[in-house]
Formats: C-alpha cells, sequence, structure tokens
C-alpha cells in the first residue's frame, strides 16, 4: 500500500516546522534567507530520513506535550540551582547513589525522551538502560532518598509521557 502525496512530498510536518524554528533560533536573525534555508531543510532532513523511522509516534495530547516541555525547562533552570549550591557548599556533604528506576514505558521513542530528559536536568544522569528495557539506572548527584527519586521520575516524567504517546501503555 502506497503512501499519500501529502505524506510522500512531507513526511513528517511537525518535525519540519520545529527544524524551521531551531534553524531561526540558531541564526538569530528573521531574514528571508534564514528562513528559506530553514524551510528547506525542515523540508529535506526529514524527507530524506523518513525511511529510518520504524514507526511514527501518534501523539494524542500535543498540548500537554506542550506544557510538559515547560515542566522539563522549569525542572533544569530549578535543578541548575540546587546544584550550584551543592558545588557551592561542601563535597562531604554530597550522597551520590545510583538508582534503577523501574519502567512502565514501552516505546522506543519515549525512552530515549526520559533518559534524555533525566541527563538534561541537572544532577541526574541516565547511566544504562536495561536489556528487557524494563529498568533505567540513574545516578544521582544527591541522593537523599531513593524511593522519593523514583517517584519524582515516575511522576514528573514518566506518566506524561505515557499519556502523551499512544505507543505506551496507559
Amino acid at each position: 500500500m502506497s503512501r499519500p502525496l501529502s505524506k510522500r512530498l512531507l513526511p513528517q510536518p511537525l518535525l519540519s516546522l520545529f527544524l524551521l524554528f531551531i534553524w531561526l533560533l540558531l541564526m538569530n536573525d528573521l531574514g528571508l534567507g534564514h528562513w528559506l534555508m530553514g524551510a528547506l531543510l525542515g523540508w529535506l532532513i526529514p524527507l530524506l530520513t523518513h525511511l529510518f523511522w520504524e514507526r511514527t509516534p501518534k501523539l494524542y495530547k500535543p498540548v500537554k506535550l506542550c506544557l510538559f516541555f515547560l515542566r522539563i525547562l522549569g525542572d533544569i533552570i530549578f535543578a541548575n540551582l540546587q546544584v550550584a549550591k551543592l558545588i557551592i557548599g561542601s563535597s562531604a556533604k554530597l550522597r551520590p547513589a545510583f538508582v534503577e528506576i523501574p519502567l512502565e514505558l514501552e516505546d522506543d521513542l519515549a525512552l530515549t525522551m526520559l533518559a534524555s530528559i533525566v541527563s538534561l536536568t541537572p544532577g541526574t544522569v541516565s547511566a544504562d538502560l536495561s536489556d528487557d528495557r524494563k529498568t533505567l539506572l540513574v545516578h544521582g548527584l544527591d541522593v537523599a532518598d531513593e524511593a522519593q527519586l523514583i517517584l519524582d521520575i515516575k511522576q514528573r516524567y514518566e506518566a506524561p509521557l505515557i499519556e502523551v504517546f499512544t505507543c505506551s501503555p496507559t
């Protein structure tokens, strides 16, 4: 079964818009040439890479995804302040730890997003994903309570990803 012409010419419209937006941010200029170059890249990159996408994830709630990204941005800013405070203080007070986070996510993209979000948030790093893809190993710079860290990651990051992407259990 062949894909419709619109999908063949523009396989990932949201990705195309995102690439255009990122290009304009990187160029820091809204000139016509930058719009054209960003649009060209936004069209060509998804067109040339669509074969590498096993299946395109379907967004169930795009507005929630945008709100989720705002939450992540806020968490990154807050975590930066906490890490700065930890670094300025005594390193003897730090409680680094590796913590295993049990996962409900099944989709590759959602798992990648979760691991990236954990690593983007200062003070935590995704260290490993188990072979069965059911456990994420996270290193925390200052872990006072492992159970609380697990709960925070599951509630703040994994639950919204499960809600947004239809390809994971709900």
